[in-house]
């Protein structure tokens, strides 16, 4: 099995998210989900913050914000979904925002299928000078 940046913390993220679909099924609003996550994720130990505000640049200059669903111990990105099924463009949503925010790792979690959707995403273009996360 290979390494990955951050497994420890990924596979806690993981964990506490099969607790959560394992719980509560498929079929709430992502909102449900989100709020199941976060109790999952204290009682996992894990340092987080929940629709963290980011703000995202163009060319170094500010041109608004977004919020993610989590940034856990500041350097991971949790996008959560609760779709029936997952297409190319929510993928390509959650690396545009790792790259945006210049986050390094990221997991997708989809909620809304009958067995927890995982993708884990990697930035290729991260800039650990740049860090709009902890300036």
């Amino acid at each position: 099995m290979p390494e990955y940046k951050y497994q420890d913390i990924t596979q806690k993220i993981i964990g506490a998210a099969m607790k959560v679909h394992a719980t509560l099924g498929n079929g709430f609003q992502e909102v449900i989900y989100q709020r199941a996550l976060a109790i999952e994720l204290r009682y996992a130990g894990l340092s987080f913050e929940r629709e963290f505000s980011m703000k995202l640049f163009y060319r170094d200059e500010e041109i608004g914000e977004r919020r993610v669903d989590f940034l856990i111990e500041g350097k991971i990105m949790i996008e959560l979904k609760a779709l029936t099924q997952l297409e190319n463009v929510h993928l390509a949503q959650a690396k545009n925002y790792l790259e945006a925010y210049n986050v390094e790792v990221g997991l997708l979690l989809n909620f809304g299928t009958s067995s927890l959707e995982v993708k884990r995403l990697g930035n290729n273009k991260y800039n650990p000078s740049f860090n709009p996360v902890n300036p």
